[in-house]
């Protein structure tokens, strides 16, 4: 209303009517007195709201914590006091000794001493422990806040969770973080999924911790809604599960012949080409390591637990109908290895003597080439398959990429890959990865026959040599399974000499006997 002004009521008018007032900064009356306005405006940023926030001081959140403040981005921290976590809190704060970090162990004082909207990673142990740590979130979240779940919960709790907190227009994120704790500490591969919004918004953060790939491009990106994230995540544990367990396969074939530094050795060799790895790195580490002049490892029990994502992720598999049968393998070896006393007492009645393996180091090489493609073909596999179920429309190459550097599975190995996605999703479908699998079996067959001959168990290996013959088998016995299936179901069958999709069914009984 005011004369004479450059900008004519109307004009600013239209302004003030398109305006749209964001959630999340000060917001000021100006009715206040310059002077007035100066000081709200200097007390709020002498309050310090912190950029970001994770609860959970374990040794993963910890990590993260430390590489959040390392990128000079301003943090409050949350733990709970009691039990054996009493201490968790005030020994980070020791430990990080940084001006822009304030620890909280109230609920509230945490989440006020976030900047609007509020960005908060959970670094919990999956399960109830999530949706318990949300209960108590909720009073003090506002609309537009952002909450980060960075453990490794199943990808249906978190669609359920993301649903739910949608309706409360709070941005749910899934973020499957990967590469222990030197991983978080220095930089990890992350694996998001839920909603776009919110990770738009907290991209600039994940970016900033996360480890870069052979190009410098963070290895993190959003990859699809609800629960995606945490299902990339989940196969890529599995993928782990069963690359661990063929080197422990290798190891309890080796052992028989070599000793444990001839082993390493062999190891660092193979780790300087195409069969690079961040497992097969560690494992030549491991061999080496002493503690009172006797190997460490032989002082291990031998005894491999989980955490679930194995099994999780053969259940996934299972339910898409796509085989996964490495991934299985290892997740029934690691529960055969609890069978402890068991086994002990197994192992004293066989009486089929075994023999030492001859042993030939290329052809163990090309074993462990042909079974680590089986491996990593499954594993994509199931996630290709969810996708097109999911309609996620997440892309292989991109995974692959995010898998790198970072990630536990990290090697040349998944670097091709990235590549080769790009030409083509399938990679049974690559002319060149078909010629190598032809070309490395029988490697694998002679491998198993001298195992086999040693009384040595190898599950991963022969699962994926069993998968591959059944791939690679035109006709196959499946048949006469579905011909029992119609003898007591009657279930029907497809015929070789009709048209596709036709059922057909047979009166068995008068031919019975």
């Amino acid at each position: 209303e005011r004369s004479d002004h450059y900008m004519e009521p109307k004009m600013l008018r239209s302004q003030f009517d398109t305006l749209e007032i964001p959630a999340y900064g000060l917001h000021l009356n100006i009715s206040c007195t310059p002077e007035k306005l100066v000081s709200i405006i200097t007390k709020y940023h002498m309050m310090q709201k912190s950029e970001f926030g994770i609860i959970g001081m374990g040794v993963m959140g910890r990590s993260l914590a430390l590489n959040v403040l390392d990128k000079n981005i301003p943090l409050s921290v949350y733990n709970r006091v009691d039990g054996n976590e009493a201490y968790l809190l005030s020994e980070f704060l020791g430990k990080a000794d940084a001006k822009q970090v304030s620890g909280f162990t109230s609920m509230e004082k945490f989440v006020d001493s976030l900047a609007i909207p509020r960005k908060i990673l959970l670094m919990i142990p999956a399960g109830a422990a999530v949706d318990a740590v949300l209960t108590a979130l909720d009073p003090y979240l506002s609309e537009n806040d952002i909450v980060i779940d960075g453990g490794n919960s199943h990808y249906c709790d978190t669609k359920r969770r993301h649903d739910a907190l949608a309706k409360k227009n709070i941005r749910f994120l899934g973020v499957g973080i990967s590469g222990g704790e030197q991983g978080a500490l220095h930089g990890p591969s992350m694996m998001a999924g839920g909603a776009r919004e919110g990770y738009d918004q907290i991209k600039r953060i994940l970016e900033a911790i996360s480890a870069k790939d052979a190009h410098g491009t963070p290895c993190v990106t959003y990859l699809g809604p609800d629960g995606c994230g945490h299902f990339v995540k989940m196969i890529h544990n599995g993928i782990e599960y069963a690359e661990m367990q063929l080197l422990a396969e290798l190891f309890s074939i080796l052992k028989q012949r070599l000793s444990y530094p001839k082993i390493s050795k062999l190891f660092r060799e193979w780790n300087a080409t195409e069969l690079s790895s961040f497992l097969l790195e560690i494992t030549a580490t491991i061999l080496t390591v002493k503690e009172d002049n006797h190997y460490l490892l032989d002082r291990i029990l031998d005894t491999a637990s989980s955490k679930g994502t194995g099994a999780w992720s053969a259940e996934a598999a299972l339910e898409l109908g796509v085989p996964a049968s490495m991934i299985s393998a290892s997740v029934e070896a690691r529960f055969l290895s609890m069978l402890k006393e068991k086994r002990v007492n197994a192992s004293q009645k066989p009486d089929s003597a075994a023999v030492t393996p001859e042993i030939d180091l290329d052809v163990v090489k090309n074993a462990y080439a042909f079974a680590r493609l089986i491996n990593h073909y499954q594993g994509f596999e199931i996630i290709r398959s969810a996708s097109g179920e999911n309609d996620w429309h997440v892309s292989l190459s991109e995974i692959a990429r995010l898998w790198t550097n970072g990630c536990i599975i990290r090697s040349a190995l998944v670097s091709s890959l990235a590549d080769r996605f790009k030409k083509n999703e399938d990679l049974m479908n690559d002319e060149t990865i078909v010629r190598q699998m032809v070309r490395l079996e029988g490697s694998v067959r002679k491998l198993i026959n001298a195992a086999f001959n040693s009384r040595i168990a190898l599950p991963a290996f022969s699962s994926a040599l069993n998968y591959w013959y059944a791939l690679t088998t035109g006709n196959s016995s499946a048949n006469l399974i579905q011909a029992q299936r119609d003898y007591f179901g009657a279930h029907g069958y497809g015929r070789t000499d009709s048209d596709p999709g036709l059922s057909f069914t047979t009166d068995w009984s008068p031919h019975h006997g």
